[in-house]
């Protein structure tokens, strides 16, 4: 098969219609995710005084949900190579979907875990099957600006939890926050139903099939060629993750950004809502609102964010947001006057979330697509279970020392995150494999 024809069949399965749907699946499914996690973190309240946690162990709840999304990612970016992109992710939003409202019934902290643990095991999948959907769904010039739209579709479900979450608690009380929860099982099947699997997907299922039967295939010639061999068994798709000295580099630079990401964005979110309700004196309506700005400014970061990578480059944007955040987060954590607060939180959450998309794109570019969704669930999920640390982390040192001082410790993650971008390859623009 010629280098042209995988390009020019992947542009018939990306004609503007079936890409907003995949797109649109992709994002939703995602957003789900985000709605999720921050009606948790405004839940906190409630579920201290109601089963009379500590702030500790109501940090953990969102830890212990992010653990569960690590074993998620795992099986379900598995089954995702093997068993398809659209398939999977309708399994994990019933999963999601069930667990979250079960959460409106939990009579104390263990039931709560475990209904917040297979939750995560859920969202798990989200992230990295709705981005290898994405990735594989466009041309290569737009790979970054479509994995971008995925990871908005994250912060439009964050966005909506701030706005419904003060509203809901004060007319139902927390649990029905989580009841809301219940609905995206019906979006579940719209998915299944509208959206076929890309091209590059089915081409990879029909060189493993003949590579099965004993057959020549293209498709299997051209993974080769690639360094990229069919990998039907689970073990061997972890495997390739670490199959040789560039692999291994690239997987633990990969898995630098993603931890540091998940830090920086737990570390602000799982405690921002509390902080500026009660440590800043705003109440549960100015907090919220104050938080929505905040998550606007995420929004508009990852929009931005994936057009600076697809003009300049994955590594000039990641640079680029890396010192936005390190200057931001510092800044905002000396503020005190509400109007900054206010117009501060939108630059932190810019620069701060503003990579998240990149994230997809990047991880869809390294691996070849027989392990794309493992690649994407494995490597982002270990980064959000050490990232989920940071809800525990924040609320051990703003016990001693305030939550000010823990946000201004923030910004030396993002030095680290800064250097491992020189482990990685400059991909922008170049088809995927």
């Amino acid at each position: 098969m010629s280098a042209a024809t995988p390009q020019t069949s992947a542009e018939s399965t990306s004609a503007p219609v079936y890409k907003r749907k995949a797109l649109f699946a992709a994002a939703v499914g995602y957003g789900l995710d985000g709605f999720d996690l921050l009606i948790l973190s405004f839940a906190l309240g409630g579920i201290i005084a109601t089963f009379g946690l500590s702030d500790v162990e109501a940090g953990s709840l969102s830890t212990i949900t992010l653990f569960g999304a690590v074993l998620g990612g795992i099986i379900f970016g598995s089954l995702a190579d093997r068993c398809g992109r659209v398939r999977v992710l309708t399994w994990t939003v019933l999963i999601f979907a069930v667990f979250t409202g079960l959460s409106s019934i939990a009579q104390g902290y263990w039931d709560m875990a475990a209904y917040r643990f297979i939750a995560g095991i859920g969202i798990g999948g989200e992230f990295g099957i709705g981005m290898a959907l994405a990735a594989e769904a466009v041309p290569a010039n737009q790979r970054a600006r479509a994995t971008s739209w995925v990871g908005v579709g994250f912060q439009i479900g964050v966005f909506a939890a701030a706005i419904v979450s003060a509203p809901v608690i004060a007319l139902w009380g927390w649990r029905a926050l989580f009841v809301i929860g219940l609905f995206p099982a019906i979006f579940a099947f719209v998915i299944r139903r509208g959206v076929e699997e890309p091209d590059k997907f089915v081409q990879s299922q029909r060189g493993r099939a003949a590579g099965e039967s004993g057959g020549p295939s293209e498709s299997e010639d051209s993974s080769e060629s690639a360094g990229a061999p069919d990998l039907p068994t689970f073990g061997a798709k972890i495997r390739a993750l670490v199959k040789d000295k560039g692999t291994v580099k690239i997987s633990f630079a990969l898995i630098v950004l993603s931890t540091v990401q998940n830090f920086g964005y737990f570390g602000i979110i799982a405690w921002l809502p509390n902080y500026l309700s009660e440590k800043m004196d705003l109440g549960v309506t100015k907090g919220s609102l104050w938080t929505a700005v905040t998550v606007i400014g995420m929004l508009a970061g990852i929009l931005i964010f994936g057009q600076v990578a697809d003009r300049l480059g994955r590594r000039p944007a990641f640079w680029i947001f890396q010192a936005g955040a390190i200057v931001s987060i510092l800044v905002y954590s000396q503020m005190t006057d509400p109007t900054a607060l206010l117009i501060g939180g939108f630059f932190m959450g810019a620069f701060a979330n503003g990579m998240l998309g990149g994230h997809g794109a990047l991880l869809a570019e390294m691996y070849p697509t027989q392990v794309r969704a493992t690649a994407q669930n494995v490597i982002f999920n270990i980064g959000r279970a050490l990232g989920g640390l940071a809800p525990v982390v924040i609320a051990l040192l703003a016990d001693t020392f305030g939550f000010a001082f823990a946000l201004a410790l923030l910004p030396t993650i993002y030095i680290i995150q800064f250097l491992a971008m020189f482990l990685l390859p400059e991909k922008r623009g170049i088809e995927l494999e």
